[in-house]
């Protein structure tokens, strides 16, 4: 299992060990999981000696919940559900913990206790880099506040996100998980916004149509959408079509013409189903997601990012970069 010749520190291999390999692996920084605002500015302004020695202590302190919390927690409750229904199964959303500083396992271990999250699974880089690490967890979506990593996991060919946190939180639902995602460079290929931004809009439509039945290329978060939907027919099984505690959105500027047939004839090409589709023609996103109240929306553009944010939404930039899926094991 290649780690990308990064040196792993015998405790931090440990950590990520006894992955379960049929789990859907979402590595979580610990700066997007927890409120780590006013480290980060020590952090930052300051010597990495004061950083550590402000962790240590202060390590019996808590952090209060970050943007990904509610995320996580939707997460659990999906795993609760699916243990009820199949007792002995390995496929569970599994949760890594990311941390960037050794200084902070021990309040970061104290904070998942007093939360009662279940996290068992951490991941210390010490600064460098977290592609070997995500490789060897078979990650799934990598959820960071950092572009850079966020940029360098795209571009292995990893699913990732910069993950914003809005001034307000909306309150979201404590039993059904609810994702929400952009359509082009986020679930599809960056093709048809390209001869948009290259040629106007007038062109994209035309192209559309005259390809309204070829299916899209995949995006970064294709597998995503795949793995989630995965999960999903577990509870159809069980005859819990109509209570299933996932539910997934599309939420695309394309209009419900030839533009809006082609996402949809995409999808049904890959063999995956959307809960709801909002084809917005153009209209901003943020009523519609503030009705939605997802835990998490994906959009390739920081405007919709933007205007999700100033409705409470939690909402996480896909930047546009190559990106050469990865093949699980």
């Amino acid at each position: 299992m290649s780690l990308n010749n990064q040196t792993v520190r015998g405790q931090e291999l440990t950590s990520i060990s006894n992955l379960q390999p049929n789990a859907v692996t979402i590595c979580v920084s610990a700066r997007v999981l927890f409120n780590m605002e006013k480290e980060q500015q020590i952090y930052e302004q300051q010597s990495l000696e004061d950083y550590i020695k402000y962790q240590e202590d202060h390590e019996t302190q808590p952090f209060s919940p970050g943007p990904a919390f509610s995320f996580v927690k939707a997460l659990e409750a999906v795993n609760t559900r699916l243990r009820e229904l199949y007792p002995e199964s390995e496929e569970l959303f599994d949760v890594v913990l990311m941390t960037n500083n050794h200084s902070e396992k021990t309040r970061l271990i104290n904070t998942i206790k007093h939360h009662q999250l279940f996290i068992k699974r951490f991941c210390t880089t010490e600064g460098n880099s977290p592609i070997g690490y995500l490789k060897a967890c078979h990650t799934n979506l990598y959820l960071s506040a950092d572009p850079v990593k966020v940029r360098e996991a795209l571009e292995e060919g990893i699913a990732a996100a910069t993950m914003f946190t809005p001034e307000k939180m909306t309150e979201v639902s404590e039993t059904q998980l609810r994702v929400a995602f952009d359509g082009d460079a986020v679930l599809f290929s960056d093709e048809s916004e390209r001869i948009y931004k290259a040629h106007g809009l007038d062109k994209f439509f035309e192209h559309e149509k005259a390809h309204e039945k070829e299916p899209m290329g995949h995006g970064p978060l294709k597998g995503f959408l795949e793995a989630l939907g995965k999960l999903q027919k577990k509870f159809y099984g069980k005859g819990q079509r109509m209570d299933c505690p996932i539910r997934t959105y599309l939420v695309t500027a394309r209009d419900a013409g030839s533009a809006g047939y082609r996402a949809l004839n995409t999808l049904r090409s890959w063999g995956l189903e959307i809960d709801e589709s909002l084809f917005l023609s153009g209209s901003s996103k943020g009523p519609m997601l503030e009705k939605i109240r997802p835990h998490i929306f994906f959009d390739d553009q920081m405007t919709h990012v933007n205007g999700a944010l100033e409705m409470g939404t939690v909402a996480c930039h896909v930047p546009n970069v190559a990106y050469n899926p990865l093949e699980r094991d």
